[in-house]
């Protein structure tokens, strides 16, 4: 049996401890955890940002991708005194604030980071709608023609998006809200929205929940967007071979085809500092005349 390797680590005056450093996390990119923390450290600008007011749950793998994982919606224990956290139902969900907060769950191998759609300010407004397109393969080649259908759709209805992969094999769409609906509200528009693309691309796309009626479909999956529920958070790394991370992506991407594995751990930072964060780029919008239309039908 090998001896375990720690060490210590200041991030912003607080001491950390790292250990195993050497372990690999993702056999097949080469990413060792020292290397792991490393490209976390790069993405904590946008990735903190994206975390901060939503309940936190991560998913840990303490020997990598390949290894057994877990859930992680309690705090792990003991805690670092920089840790806060907030008690929602029994559950004491970390507060995902800073740096060090970030490189201590890493450190844990907390491997993906899942945010809540409510907010803990104001959990019944939500600030954005979020339409998963959730393919029933596991390998869906027809992944970005469907995101764009739908992408294409709400343009069409005056919603301005943008597409987000998952970093596994689906894509979330993501609309800016301002705060004037209510959770069951949007539930009402993605309805709507799922159903006519399942009745206009019937090969393609389905709103049947259970998975095992679904053939080969693409889920359009409005009921996930609800309080109290999770998404990837924008740029987490994936549990996948490839590494990849879940990344926002101009339209033009989409048309051509874009892979999700194509954007991962090794090359993530780079696109991030050259296109900045994509989900900047459009306005908080209202849906409610969407609604109002709908409500006419």
């Amino acid at each position: 049996m090998s001896r375990a390797v720690k060490g210590t680590i200041v991030v912003e005056g607080q001491e950390l401890t790292v250990s195993n450093p050497d372990k690999l996390l993702w056999p097949e990119m080469g990413i060792t955890k020292a290397v792991f923390l490393q490209r976390l450290a790069g993405l904590a600008p946008w990735l903190l940002k994206h975390c901060q007011d939503r309940l936190l749950t991560t998913i840990r793998f303490p020997d990598g991708v390949n290894g057994k994982s877990f859930y992680q919606k309690n705090s792990p224990t003991p805690a670092p005194d920089f840790v806060e956290t907030e008690r929602r139902e029994g559950i004491d969900y970390v507060k995902l604030t800073s740096l060090p907060v970030l490189l201590w769950l890493g450190n844990l191998a907390c491997l993906e980071y899942h945010a809540s759609f409510d907010r803990v300010s104001d959990p019944l407004r939500p600030t954005e709608w979020v339409l998963d397109l959730d393919p029933s393969l596991e390998e869906e080649p027809r992944i970005m023609e469907a995101a764009l259908l739908a992408g294409d759709l709400l343009r069409s209805l005056g919603i301005a998006s943008t597409p987000k992969t998952s970093g596994a094999t689906g894509v979330q769409i993501i609309v800016p809200l301002v705060k004037d609906l209510t959770f069951d509200e949007l539930r009402r528009i993605g309805e709507f929205v799922g159903s006519y693309l399942s009745d206009k691309h019937p090969r393609l796309f389905t709103v049947e929940r259970l998975k095992k009626h679904r053939g080969d479909l693409i889920y359009v999956d409005y009921l996930q967007h609800y309080q109290g529920k999770t998404i990837i958070a924008p740029y987490s790394p994936r549990a996948r071979a490839a590494a990849s991370v879940s990344t926002p992506l101009h339209w033009d991407e989409v048309r051509r085809g874009a892979a999700i594995a194509d954007y991962h751990l090794l090359n993530i930072e780079e696109r991030l500092h050259r296109e900045g964060d994509l989900l900047d780029r459009i306005p908080a919008q209202s849906l409610r005349p969407i609604l109002t239309f709908i409500g006419k039908r």
